[in-house]
């Protein structure tokens, strides 16, 4: 729940205060539960709902746009990139600590409202009606969110996936 949350928030000490505040509303609607085999699903939509809540309530950072994590595309709407040598596999990323640490970086640079969207849909894997309600956003916005952050997340990882960053 705490990984969740400082997933989410991007900052240690807000996501304690959020698991923290998760779990006394958990105990204050445990009897609204009605199938306790869903325990855990339903503590993680709190987090999730908490932490949302706080991310909206701080808003200490002004809007961040994405533009400039998007691809480049030319006059016929192509993407314009450049050709790449070799593309190091997925498994090598996972044991490089390096590789794992700029995939980290790279996320954490995402502005929050693409952050979420990505977490709650790739990641924690709701489908995007209910990441739709949980971000009180149309699924429609959900899925040009998503994209954006993908392909975001492209960009700012390609230079390390093609070797040109040691």
């Amino acid at each position: 729940m705490l990984a969740l949350a400082e997933k989410i928030l991007n900052d240690h000490c807000l996501a304690q205060d959020a698991v923290q505040e998760s779990f006394i509303n958990a105990f204050r609607s445990y009897d609204s539960l009605k199938d306790q085999s869903k325990l855990k699903p339903w503590l993680k939509r709190i987090v999730v709902n908490t932490s949302l809540m706080q991310l909206r309530q701080i808003k200490r950072r002004p809007e961040q746009s994405i533009e400039e994590n998007l691809p480049d595309f030319d006059k016929n709407g192509c993407r314009t990139e450049d050709t790449w040598t070799y593309l190091i596999g997925t498994e090598k990323v996972l044991e490089n600590e390096l590789l794992r640490s700029s995939l980290q970086d790279a996320y954490a640079r995402l502005p929050d409202d693409y952050r979420v969207v990505l977490l709650l849909r790739d990641i924690e894997g709701y489908d995007t009606a209910e990441v739709a309600s949980l971000v009180n956003i149309s699924p429609g916005n959900v899925k040009t969110r998503l994209h954006r952050a993908r392909s975001a997340l492209k960009k700012m990882l390609e230079p390390m996936l093609r070797g040109d960053r040691d």
